[in-house]
């Protein structure tokens, strides 16, 4: 049973995050692509943003079967699953509250009658956000791998 939560577990995190990681990575390069098409630029924006925001839903199920596997293996209280714990919930965090309302904001914007194009700072403060978004998530798959103290000789 632990390989069956551990494969999900594994898929949902590829199938999940991984889209949301290249659209959230996406979104700034090509708002300052396509800074002066606005209905191109909604209209590819806002496909970015759904991804972002329905991949980021379904991510649910990664921490969901990353709970079952860890305590089918009963790793529960291992410092490194704690700190991957937490690293997620920030990343999570940075998505919920930085990432995606940031979208959300430039694509409100860009419907606003007479909207200018979104200041470099917006795009510059998105890009940065993403790359921590990433970096949390690259991190936690580190941990994922390594898993000090493991047994499994890695």
């Amino acid at each position: 049973m632990t390989k069956i939560l551990l494969s999900v577990h594994v898929l949902a995190a590829i199938l999940a995050v991984g889209p949301v990681a290249v659209a959230a990575s996406m979104f700034p390069a090509t708002l300052r692509r396509t800074a002066g098409d606005r209905d191109g630029a909604r209209s590819i924006l806002g496909t970015l943003h759904r991804i972002c925001r329905i991949y980021s839903g379904i991510g649910v199920a990664v921490p969901v079967f990353g709970f079952a596997t860890a305590s089918s293996l009963g790793v529960l209280g291992d410092a490194w699953l704690i700190t991957s714990i937490l690293l997620t919930t920030a990343a999570a965090g940075v998505l919920i509250l930085a990432i995606l309302p940031g979208q959300d904001r430039v694509l409100t914007d860009m419907v606003s009658p007479g909207a200018t194009p979104a200041p470099a700072a917006t795009t510059g403060r998105l890009a940065m956000t993403t790359g921590i978004f990433n970096l949390l998530w690259a991190t936690v798959t580190v941990l994922m791998i390594i898993r000090p103290g493991s047994t499994t000789g890695a």
